[in-house]
């Protein structure tokens, strides 16, 4: 197996699991009616992140990049732990919430929509399966597709004949 297949088969992995929890967030977003607080939109922009690391790992088939991709899945995990710590209340989260705003609304317009807002949490739990939060899903899987992808990495590298 040659290191490039090697990085373009890590690349792959991260790819197929980065968009498949994106469009599973998307499907609970916008066909189960879950809105998303700040902490989730913070795990969505790291697996978008993942997609873009990882499709220029795959397309350049370096070495380099494809251990970058690794790492931002690495983060995606670190951000979707943290969230479920906050969920769990083992530590503090943030204190900032959403609240849809758009640009060149007038100031009566906007003050009515946010007071109209809901207020999405970051602290409370929507939905789990198993006792498991999306937000703990989505450590476990990425971190799972992080070391699978760092495996692929590691055991395709060039060796001594």
């Amino acid at each position: 197996m040659t290191r490039t297949k090697g990085v373009r088969q890590a690349a792959w992995l991260l790819i197929a699991v980065s968009g498949s929890l994106l469009l599973g967030a998307l499907a609970f977003q916008f066909i189960g009616g879950l809105a998303p607080c700040e902490m989730c939109y913070w795990q969505r922009y790291a697996h978008l992140a993942v997609l873009a690391v990882a499709g220029l790992a795959l397309i350049s088939g370096n070495r380099a990049i494809g251990w970058l991709a690794v790492l931002a899945m690495a983060i995606a995990a670190g951000l979707g732990l943290f969230h479920a710590g906050v969920e769990l209340k083992w530590w503090q989260g943030v204190t900032a919430c959403t609240a849809p705003v758009s640009a060149g609304m007038s100031t009566a317009d906007m003050l009515d929509k946010l007071m109209n807002a809901p207020l999405v949490r970051c602290d409370q739990i929507p939905w789990s399966l198993l006792g498991i939060s999306m937000a703990g899903w989505n450590a476990l899987i990425s971190a799972g597709a992080a070391l699978c992808g760092a495996f692929v990495l590691i055991f395709t590298q060039r060796r001594p004949a």
